[in-house]
């Protein structure tokens, strides 16, 4: 439990510097909010990285994996990028080299985004399912630690020194993971019997093709094994037409509050809030608030169950963009900015503990990283594409406007959280074994 929270610090600390903050530094600089908002394209790398999880899931690294195992070696690769690509962030100036520093964030999202393959695959498989929402709650706490740390951390460092000196102590900080990962156990992979009669049929592939030369053999039955077995198992545990819609759902419970972030930084400052207050309210009080949320999930789930606590985080996620367009028309007043932040992350906190245990209890452990890596990507994936016209929004319409349309995103996941409690309400109870009694999520 304690090295799944240093792992969430670790998956966490990139996350808002190629997002929300990268935003700030991008605004103080004077860059258009436009060119803001597409700069959030580099985080659909994260969007994207089912296409190689397959890879993470199956491919030794010559030495390393031998020496380290098969995930804490690709976790290894990818803090080392991490920390490459912030120090090479912190060397470069927006105004001198905007293309540099996309290419630097692109790299920094790439490598972070197949640290979380690696880091969703280890949560998975290093604890029995009764255990994973609790697992979900101790990664949440120290990925919102790094939030918070990669957030005000980094607009306290501005404000009293630099940016580049921000962003030098954010891969500094990077060395968390790294220690980490070199001192923990390798996860066991236990396969049920279901999947490896699925995988026998890797071994029929291989045998009706022995007249291909072996290096393509071996290639397709890797591609057959790695690719094609995960996304069969899947479909076949749940049904097509089930299957689509666990995924439909996946694809919207996030696109509301992901849409709204892409501007929340540059929407502070431009409605006058300094750096200092939006780490003391945003940042600090806001990370109270998430874990809070995040502890009172617990509890609401043995109240309501799963799925009407789904339901009740999709509503409130949704409905919280509201407030931010009641602040937009209000102006910088700082009682209401606590207000509407303490709703937004308490929310947050609540809606995502219990998705990702959700999440978690859909998986196969045998491929763990792929079938993860399917779900994060898209759960974000919407969002990061639709958010990176956020700018182009604002501009044309105004921040109030914009945060009723992030909104109404959320209508969509609320509507496939009703149906699927009418339609598969067995579903929630199966995964609802995995949600912990409240003292685990606190």
């Amino acid at each position: 439990m304690l090295a799944i929270a240093f792992l969430g610090f670790s998956a966490g600390l990139p996350f808002l510097l190629v997002f929300s903050t990268l935003s700030a530094w991008l605004t103080e600089y004077g860059v258009s909010r436009s060119t803001i908002g597409f700069f959030s394209w580099i985080g659909i790398t994260y969007s994207v990285k089912v296409f190689w999880a397959p890879v993470v899931d199956r491919m030794r690294l010559p030495g390393l994996t031998r020496l380290l195992g098969q995930r804490r070696s690709w976790m290894l690769v990818a803090q080392i990028g991490i920390a490459a690509g912030l120090f090479a962030m912190a060397a470069t100036d927006p105004s001198a080299d905007l293309v540099r520093l996309a290419l630097l964030g692109l790299l920094v999202a790439f490598s972070s985004a197949t640290q979380d393959i690696t880091i969703d695959a280890y949560r998975i498989e290093a604890v029995e399912e009764e255990r994973q929402a609790a697992m979900a709650a101790a990664y949440i706490f120290g990925y919102r630690l790094a939030l918070l740390f990669a957030g005000a951390g980094a607009l306290y460092i501005a404000e009293f020194a630099s940016w580049h000196a921000a962003y030098l102590g954010m891969a500094l900080a990077a060395g968390v993971g790294i220690c980490t990962t070199l001192v923990i156990a390798e996860p066991e992979r236990i396969i049920a019997s279901a999947t490896r009669e699925l995988e026998a049929r890797v071994v029929e592939f291989s045998n009706r093709r022995a007249h291909w030369p072996q290096a393509l053999r071996r290639l397709g039955e890797w591609f057959v094994g790695a690719v094609i077995c995960p996304f069969l198992d899947f479909f076949q545990r749940n049904g097509v037409v089930l299957a689509l819609i666990l995924l439909a759902l996946v694809g919207t419970y996030r696109i509301s509050d992901i849409t709204m972030g892409v501007m929340a930084n540059p929407f502070y400052l431009d409605l006058g809030f300094t750096k200092t207050e939006i780490a003391n309210v945003v940042k600090i009080f806001g990370f109270g608030m998430t874990i809070a949320g995040s502890a009172i999930g617990g509890l609401v789930v043995v109240r309501l169950g799963l799925a009407r606590t789904l339901l009740l985080g999709a509503v409130l996620v949704a409905a919280t963009n509201l407030l931010f367009a009641l602040m937009a028309g209000v102006g910088p007043e700082r009682a209401l900015l606590a207000l509407v932040i303490s709703a937004d992350n308490f929310s947050g906190g609540l809606a995502n503990v219990v998705f990702i245990a959700f999440l978690s209890g859909l998986t196969n452990t045998a491929y763990t990283a792929t079938q993860y890596a399917l779900f994060s990507s898209l759960m974000t994936l919407p969002g990061k594409f639709v958010g990176g016209y956020a700018g182009v929004v604002v501009d044309a319409a105004g921040y109030a406007p914009f945060f009723i349309y992030a909104g109404l995103l959320g209508v969509p996941a609320i509507a496939l959280v009703l149906w699927l409690m009418k339609r598969h309400a067995d579903l929630f109870e199966r995964a609802a074994q995995t949600i912990p009694h409240p003292r685990e999520t606190s």
